[in-house]
């Protein structure tokens, strides 16, 4: 079997960030299948790799994120552009598996189905245009129609939609009858595994006392809330808490948060730049929690976040400040508490009882049990095979605790 796997924002383990695609593509040639990948960078040329056994085409597209709507759409389109041109110079495969954010990519499936009649696959990691028209960065009611018709018109010539998550699937179940599989975010067990107790040569190193600590590891952008954070970790310091506050990461969000953070005079908080795996690794090692954290809107409630599934791996309790499907997992199977935006002594109150009730290690090792039962990086592979032929590699995992809100 041959694919041409399409994801604009491919990522290695060695960059950090959002490393599904490499080991969902990686698992794909354990199984036999030849895989090329489309991506992008921020280079002048064109640029191939073999990495892990994937043929990895970097297309000389740059983006930034902190770029306005205009000027990252313009990146975008230039994407499918050349990505266009590269199809038609590979091999031909048996499907294309595109996977958005953007939502562009879908115009590489609805060709290659049009001009090849090569079937794809659409993976949908985020709901668009949902998450830009209610963010605000679409506001025409004529573009938000055209938009959501593409949607729409993406989905129904799919073979198959993949969704990270239960909410995502409700939405796209809504729009069209197309078949959907949920492959969620998956934790990497190998790689994070719960500490029994710190390193305390690495925390004086970094500056860091043995006291409970709060971590945020991932992107700082418009949706992220990671200011809340700040706004609990000023309320400890004036309640003269022993807690910490730690945030690793970048994005178009993080001048103005490193801002609020001296404004405020934050003695317990710290920020870390962006780092790859090891970086992450090595800073959960530290922590005890992990802050999972979006803005409140209903698009968001459906995210899969990687930062949660890593923090399930290292066994670290979980404290989220959306009622979506990581709170329903929170709750349901007692993985750490509520963030209360709006009155943080409410959390800053719970997170007193926790320590009082010695409930933390409770939280943390239901947090490595979930992730070993049920969230597992071969688990994802299984399913992601699964969904692309049931026949050749087997049928899905059905008894899964994703399906929770599904």
């Amino acid at each position: 079997m041959k694919i041409i796997y399409i994801h604009q924002y491919f990522l290695t383990p060695e960059e950090g960030g959002a490393v599904r695609s490499y080991h969902l593509a990686k698992g794909m040639v354990a199984a036999g299948i030849a895989v090329d990948m489309i991506t992008a960078h921020n280079k002048d040329y064109y640029d191939l790799r073999i990495i892990d056994g994937v043929r990895v085409h970097y297309l000389p597209v740059s983006y930034k994120q902190e770029w306005g709507f205009a000027k990252r759409s313009l990146s975008f389109l230039k994407f499918v552009a050349q990505a266009k041109k590269l199809i038609k110079k590979l091999p031909r495969p048996d499907y294309l598996y595109v996977s958005s954010t953007p939502l562009t990519t879908g115009l590489l499936g609805l060709w290659a189905k049009r001009k090849f009649a090569i079937p794809y696959f659409f993976e949908i990691r985020d709901l668009w245009p949902d998450a830009p028209i209610e963010v605000g960065a679409i506001r025409n009611p004529i573009f938000k129609k055209l938009l959501y018709q593409f949607e729409k018109r993406i989905y129904t010539h799919s073979l198959k939609c993949i969704a990270l998550s239960p909410g995502i699937a409700n939405a796209v179940r809504a729009r069209t009858n197309t078949p959907i599989a949920i492959v969620p975010n998956f934790s990497d067990t190998a790689f994070f595994q719960p500490t029994s107790e710190k390193d305390s040569l690495l925390l004086e190193q970094l500056g860091l006392k043995d006291q409970l600590t709060i971590l945020y590891a991932g992107a700082i952008g418009q949706v992220n809330a990671v200011g809340e954070l700040l706004d609990l970790a000023k309320l400890a310091l004036e309640e003269r808490r022993p807690y910490q506050f730690l945030v690793v990461g970048k994005g178009s969000h993080q001048r103005a948060l490193l801002e609020k953070a001296a404004d405020l005079g934050l003695k317990n908080f710290r920020f870390f730049d962006f780092g790859n795996k090891e970086k992450v690794r090595m800073l959960l090692d530290i922590s005890d929690m992990a802050f999972i954290s979006f803005e409140h809107l209903p698009v968001l409630k459906t995210n899969s976040p990687n930062k949660f599934f890593d923090a399930l791996a290292a066994g670290k309790a979980i404290l989220v400040n959306h009622k979506g499907w990581v709170y329903d997992l929170t709750k349901k199977y007692q993985l750490g508490i509520f963030h209360h935006s709006k009155s943080p002594e409410k959390t800053l109150a719970k997170i007193d009882q926790m320590l009082a009730e010695n409930t933390l290690p409770l939280y943390q090792r239901n947090a490595r049990k979930l992730a070993e039962e049920h969230f597992t990086k071969e688990m994802a592979i299984k399913r992601l095979l699964s969904a692309i032929d049931a026949n050749q590699f087997g049928n899905e995992i059905t008894d899964e605790v994703y399906i929770l809100s599904a």
